[in-house]
């Protein structure tokens, strides 16, 4: 995003819907994945516990997860298709 003089910004959540805390830090890493070309590289550091247990679970074959009761999980979701098809690129 430094390369392209791009800034990108988004409103999250309202107060009626159940979130987690760190649902700013999980909007910006589906925001950051999104816009950044899928075959381009990303590197994308943070330190967040409950966002690297999140997308943690995704990764690897023979898991179950499921975004069912997950909190965020629209934005999870946002996030891990983009992945899916950086992965499939």
């Amino acid at each position: 995003m430094r390369r392209q003089k791009k800034t990108s910004q988004c409103e999250v959540g309202r107060e009626e819907e159940s979130s987690s805390s760190h649902q700013p830090e999980l909007a910006a890493f589906s925001l950051a994945l999104s816009d950044t070309p899928i075959d381009e590289p990303l590197l994308y550091f943070y330190d967040n516990q409950p966002l690297l247990k999140a997308v943690n679970r995704w990764i690897g074959e023979g898991g179950k997860a499921t975004l069912v009761g997950a909190p965020d999980a629209d934005i999870l979701a946002a996030a891990i298709e983009t992945l899916r098809k950086r992965i499939a690129a």
